[in-house]
């Protein structure tokens, strides 16, 4: 007994822990490299390296003012608000947003490339040693800076900046609706002006058609003697009418003379008072229905030229009110950016999201772990 309990003191103990290098050196590599490693690594960055990011975030719309198609009161309610989503409208805005031109204008006096360039971590912030260049500064500010957002159903925009301040993200969020706001004015002011010219060039030209017309129509008085066709052989017709009358109450006097004293000398001075009048007669009908000089070949011309009068009077008239129009319009905005939430000033960093990062390298390096693993797996056992 006393041997076998000595024999049984001479060995190590069965359950005593192994040291930590040798646990290390049991550690499968391949779960190391992908598993241990990152999430260590992450741990390290996003527990103590990565900087605080501060979130600014506004809510705007854009919106064209709408015109009344329904003039009856029932229309007018139906009608709404009188405003309508100029989705169409939106685009530009977010596209300018993220332009270098907005990059331009709110990186002056070095601005942006200073306040994301000289602060961060070293993996976070702007990398002025690296690439200085402009180019650089606008892909790291739509990448790291700002976010645009676009419902398309409720066409409501959503803007966020990010910055290592929150005064920073504040300002800029700030800055670039007031740059939106100018951008839509400016195209009111182009949309209104174009409008008006267009509106003034149409007038312009109507007014010119308008006086070539009605010069034209002068002109063709003065050179032809008449004024209006219509009423001078209305008056002609009428004198006409009159001679007619006489010579056939001068024709009835001398038939009735001829009939009760033919040696009457009234007879010679009826037939001759005849004859004056049947010149007349056909004098007054030769200049309403005769040759070329009459004025039934005159109304057709003067018709024509009426007509193009009459027609180019309209066509001004109907420019003269598009004008009008054309200027009302111009005197209010078309397109309206309306700020739903004011930019904020973050009280506290909602970036980076720590633990979910770390718990992302997690996942990730577990399912590159599980795939390794699997694909080693098989390389053995077909080589077996």
């Amino acid at each position: 007994m006393e041997t076998v309990s000595s024999n049984n003191a001479a060995l190590p103990p069965s359950g005593k822990k192994k040291g930590l290098v040798e646990r290390i050196k049991g550690v499968n590599r391949i779960f190391a490299l992908t598993v241990v490693v990152p999430t260590t690594v992450a741990i390290v960055y996003f527990g103590l390296i990565a900087s605080d990011v501060y979130v600014s975030e506004s809510r705007f719309v854009v919106r064209s003012a709408q015109r009344q198609s329904q003039t009856s009161v029932v229309g007018a309610l139906l009608q709404g608000t009188g405003f309508s989503r100029a989705q169409d409208d939106t685009y530009p805005v977010i596209d300018y947003i993220q332009s270098r031109d907005a990059l331009k204008e709110l990186n002056q006096g070095g601005y942006i490339a200073d306040r994301y360039g000289n602060h961060g971590d070293f993996l976070s912030h702007f990398s002025r040693g690296i690439d200085d260049s402009f180019e650089a500064l606008w892909k790291y500010y739509g990448k790291h800076i700002v976010t645009v957002d676009f419902d398309s159903t409720s066409a409501i925009t959503t803007l966020q900046v990010r910055g290592y301040t929150a005064n920073d993200a504040e300002k800029i969020n700030e800055t670039l609706l007031e740059m939106s706001e100018r951008l839509v004015n400016r195209m009111n002011a182009r949309a209104s002006e174009d409008t008006v010219k267009f509106a003034q060039s149409q007038m312009d030209a109507a007014a010119g058609k308008a006086k070539d017309a009605a010069a034209a129509l002068a002109t063709y008085r003065n050179s032809h003697t008449v004024f209006d066709p219509d009423r001078q052989s209305a008056m002609q017709l009428q004198q006409v009418t009159a001679l007619q009358q006489q010579m056939f109450a001068a024709q009835t006097q001398l038939i009735q003379l001829q009939s009760i004293s033919p040696q009457n000398p009234q007879i010679p001075v009826l037939k001759t008072n005849i004859a004056t009048l049947e010149k007349q007669i056909e004098g007054a009908t030769g200049g309403v229905t005769g040759g070329k000089d009459s004025l039934s070949n005159k109304a057709a011309a003067y018709a024509r030229l009426q007509l193009d009068s009459q027609f180019a009077d309209k066509q001004l008239a109907s420019a003269m009110a598009a004008l009008d129009n054309a200027r009302a319009e111009a005197e209010r905005k078309q397109i309206y950016l309306e700020r739903l939430v004011q930019p904020n000033t973050p009280d506290v960093a909602i970036e980076p999201k720590r633990i979910k990062s770390i718990l992302e390298v997690f996942a990730l390096g577990m399912i590159a772990w599980g795939v390794l693993s699997l694909l080693l797996a098989g390389v053995r056992e077909h080589h077996d």
